[in-house]
């Protein structure tokens, strides 16, 4: 072979070997988290023998059961959506346990990563913190991680009474839940702890295993908290705090959580807004997907938010006076973006602003009346998105579907038309 072309193969390889080197490590580090993953919280094991299928198949079952218990869509097969929440930071007791009730509750060690107890930590990012359920020796303890931050404040760092109180539920002996709206969910709550009051569902399990507390003193004077209670998705009288299009998934809004779903699709995800957003507010008032930039933007009070997939973009929060809003507008109770014209409408009341998404400002003739655009639609609209040439405004518990280009309310149908009941 001449000279020449020997050089030009190995300058070939070369580039080729520089270019696959990366992303060859990036699977092997992706290989060797979901190994370890589905060891530690869904009791993988080993398979031995000459025969790859059974390996393979028992994989692929842990790997489902994983999707099933964080509601995602069922394949069998890592997809990047999964990958996705591998990593996210979490809780570190598994999903696999038994059930047991502890005595006593008496001791807190704060660890550093390996600190004795063959869970040892993988410093910051991981597993934040783990408790063990009742049982003698170790039963009962809860273990942090010394190079997580922790604070009483949820915009730095891990909040630590948050933490605290969720492994507590595992050292008393419960386990984690499928409700994002539940303490107990496999993720920590990026709720404001200030004003936190334990769910229903949470009380409702430590009554399971201990009955509820039989010399409970009662005072008329202080009655009992309203419980936070995590929305039905399927109940008839349902109002929506928003809805919006994501990516051609649809996102109905609920009291902090929302549900994720394909249209008409038989399979549902519910997620705490704060943890599928980290820095959003709690809850919102309204939101709308503009597809021409490929960001969401959500609203609360006099603030709104832009998110780029899970971030919030730079710059974000922004007032509502900033995009051309009155000063004296406390709210967006609704908002939509328009197909045909490419602008947003802002809902508050009875009447809309239109907001042109390209130019980046306020239509001149804003506000204008809903029943104008929208003949018949007299109520207040608290809900609306497009889909398919309709569009559908939410007001209570129904929703008005109207043809876009004709002007014309076609029918009348309750909220949860559009999710899997």
């Amino acid at each position: 072979m001449k000279p020449y072309y020997r050089l030009c193969i190995l300058l070939g390889l070369f580039v080729v070997a520089v270019h696959s080197g990366p992303i060859s490590r990036q699977a092997d580090n992706d290989d060797a988290l979901i190994q370890s993953y589905l060891k530690k919280f869904y009791n993988l094991t080993e398979q031995t023998g000459p025969h790859s299928k059974g390996r393979t198949n028992h994989m692929s079952e842990k790997i489902a059961e994983m999707q099933k218990f964080f509601g995602l869509t069922v394949t069998g097969t890592v997809d990047q959506e999964t990958l996705q929440v591998m990593k996210k930071p979490r809780c570190g007791v598994p999903e696999v346990y038994i059930s047991t009730r502890c005595q006593n509750l008496t001791m807190f060690l704060l660890s550093f990563p390996d600190h004795s107890d063959n869970s040892p930590f993988s410093g910051q990012g991981d597993f934040v913190a783990h408790a063990f359920f009742p049982s003698p020796g170790l039963g009962g303890d809860i273990h942090f991680d010394d190079e997580e931050t922790f604070s009483f404040s949820s915009s730095h760092g891990y909040n630590l009474f948050l933490v605290t109180a969720h492994e507590v539920g595992h050292a008393l002996g419960l386990h984690h839940t499928t409700d994002p709206g539940a303490l107990m969910y496999k993720f920590y709550s990026s709720r404001n702890a200030e004003k936190f009051i334990l769910p229903q569902h949470d009380v409702d399990a430590i009554h399971a295993l201990y009955g509820p507390n039989p010399d409970k003193p009662v005072d008329p004077e202080k009655p009992e908290p309203t419980r936070p209670v995590t929305p039905n998705a399927c109940d008839s009288n349902l109002v929506l705090d928003a809805v919006t299009m994501l990516r051609g998934e649809m996102l109905f809004f609920k009291k902090g959580l929302f549900w994720r779903t394909q249209p008409f699709s038989n399979q549902i995800e519910q997620h705490l807004i704060q943890s599928f957003w980290p820095g959003a507010p709690e809850n919102i008032d309204a939101a709308y997907e503009n597809p021409s930039d490929d960001m969401v933007y959500l609203f609360k009070g006099q603030k709104v938010w832009a998110l780029f997939g899970y971030d919030i973009v730079q710059g974000y929060p922004k007032t509502l006076q900033s995009i051309g809003l009155p000063a004296k507008l406390k709210r967006i109770t609704a908002a939509l973006y328009d197909h045909d014209t490419g602008k947003a409408l802002l809902f508050s009341g009875k009447h809309y602003y239109s907001y042109n998404a390209i130019k980046k400002k306020m239509d001149k003739d804003s506000p204008k009346r809903v029943d104008d655009l929208f003949p018949g639609m007299t109520t207040k609209v608290t809900a609306a998105f497009q889909y398919r040439g309709f569009t559908y405004l939410y007001s209570g518990s129904h929703m008005y579907e109207f043809d876009t280009g004709a002007r014309k309310l076609i029918r009348v149908l309750k909220n949860n038309y559009f999710l899997p009941c």
